[in-house]
């Protein structure tokens, strides 16, 4: 029987990813999509803007390497229904989608054949990559709108449903450039079932499957900031209109660069303390220095301290620069 096809990554993107100089993630993607046999799919449906959205993706995904970059760009759910865009994900090995207004694309795509083809598209291998608007899509909540601020407030903020890629789940973007930490905190407190992710700018949340497990790894310049509220104790369900919520005992973990976080159990991956090679091999030189010098003690009746003067003078090296000068030459 064969085994079941390998979910693609996800890449939760938190907006204002690098475009000019070592566009980091958006070469990430277009390697995790098959690099040059890569055939991705730009959904500019959350853009207020025209063509030139996808001329630029177009461009820079083409330029990093990519075969084919096509678009598909439903407008309404009627669109979302028409069997030819639904093809080109079909087809598609990485999928893209812009930023703009999460909540027209969520209307748009939600719960239509379009929609669908993404998490298939997902099941199958691909990878669903988003910025911005279409990072929050990504998770069974999203973030409809909302005012920005540090303390959550009742009613700052509307919830929509996402593609549920991430399940549950709430995912928030631009997170630290325009203050969203109450707006998500609102949103956990009102729904304590739901972890809560905020990622910053030019920063990427990578979300794979390993050994059956949900992984969280970040990448890029900022931070991706997780609120776990399973312990949390709220007045969320009496806090009257615009007041202050009470959010106690929410477990806080700040994501740099490096940092993975399991979402399936809802815990920090220890990371792997790697070692500068220069420091190592430091390491192991003092290391055999100490072997011998125990032997040598061992062997005869040395004192200590004369050894270690032979050490150190045997591990004097003259360098090039320090080469001495020759009888009558300029030193």
């Amino acid at each position: 029987m064969p085994s079941a096809p390998t979910r693609g990554p996800l890449m939760i993107i938190g907006g204002a990813e690098d475009k000019l100089r070592k566009r980091t993630i958006l070469k990430d993607f277009v390697v995790a999509s098959g690099g040059h046999d890569a055939r991705i799919v730009v959904i500019p449906t959350a853009s207020s803007l025209g063509p030139e959205i996808v001329e630029v993706y177009e461009a820079l995904f083409t330029k990093l390497g990519a075969a084919e970059v096509t678009t598909a760009r439903p407008e309404s759910r009627e669109d979302a229904h028409d069997p030819g865009l639904v093809e080109l994900l079909e087809k598609a090995t990485g999928i893209f989608m812009t930023g703009g207004n999460q909540l027209k694309l969520s209307g748009a795509i939600c719960g239509t054949p379009f929609g669908e083809a993404i998490i298939d598209a997902h099941e199958r291998g691909a990878v669903v990559a988003g910025t911005s608007a279409g990072a929050s899509i990504q998770s069974s909540h999203m973030v409809a709108f909302g005012v920005g601020g540090a303390t959550p407030k009742q009613r700052m903020t509307q919830v929509a449903a996402g593609l549920g890629l991430v399940s549950s789940t709430v995912i928030d973007q631009h997170f630290d450039q325009r203050n969203r930490y109450g707006r998500l905190l609102m949103i956990v407190a009102q729904s304590p079932q739901l972890l809560g992710i905020g990622v910053d700018e030019d920063t990427a949340a990578v979300v794979e499957d390993v050994d059956g497990h949900e992984v969280l790894r970040v990448t890029g310049r900022g931070s991706v900031t997780i609120f776990d509220p399973a312990r949390m104790v709220s007045n969320a369900h009496e806090a009257r209109r615009s007041a202050p919520l009470l959010a106690s005992g929410v477990m806080l973990h700040v994501l740099p660069a490096g940092s993975a976080y399991d979402l399936t159990t809802r815990t920090l991956v220890p990371q792997a303390h790697e070692v500068d090679d220069t420091e190592a091999a430091e390491i192991a030189e003092a290391g055999r220095d100490l072997r011998q010098l125990a032997r040598d003690i061992a062997a005869s009746d040395v004192s200590p301290t004369n050894l270690r003067r032979r050490l150190a003078r045997n591990r004097r090296r003259v360098t090039p620069d320090e080469t001495p000068a020759s009888d009558g030459g300029m030193a």
